[in-house]
């Protein structure tokens, strides 16, 4: 029987693979702080059933967090009022070729989901928009994986 060969693929930015415990302590945080991150809206870790999965983007966004808490001292009400306005960059002050490169920008889904359009229905009507995109990525993800297993 000759077996295929799979080629080993870098792992992506944005695929959510730490767990609560490895992410907190890759962090140096304790895992009750990144639930009360997730629970003021501040991140969004990957579900899977009960378990909160997080993937590389989203710990660098927490770093950065942690930096505008404790550093620039920065309230938590204040961090999320700001990127109602403001995107991450710019409340950190991070330098032009950071903010170019910077993977956590594009995972994060507050300055997306948080811009402050024509007034509070149409910040209510994309939030849903956004809602209905993120469960069409769980289904077709959920198939993908559900065929992958019949494959086997």
């Amino acid at each position: 029987m000759v077996r295929k060969k799979t080629e080993v693929q870098p792992i992506r930015r944005d695929l959510a693979i730490y767990p609560i415990s490895v992410a907190a302590r890759l962090l140096a945080v304790h895992p009750r702080t990144l639930r009360i991150y997730e629970e003021e809206g501040l991140i969004k870790p990957e579900r899977t059933g009960n378990r909160r999965l997080y993937s590389a983007n989203d710990l660098t966004w927490i770093g950065c967090l942690r930096r505008l808490i404790h550093d620039e001292g920065i309230s938590i009400p204040g961090i999320k009022k700001l990127l109602r306005y403001a995107t991450c960059y710019e409340m950190a002050d991070c330098p032009k070729e950071v903010q170019c490169t910077c993977d956590a920008v594009v995972d994060r889904a507050i300055p997306r989901g948080l811009r402050v359009l024509a007034g509070p229905e149409e910040e209510r009507d994309a939030r849903e928009k956004e809602v209905v995109v993120r469960k069409e990525a769980r289904q077709t993800d959920t198939k993908k994986s559900t065929k992958d297993r019949k494959v086997r």
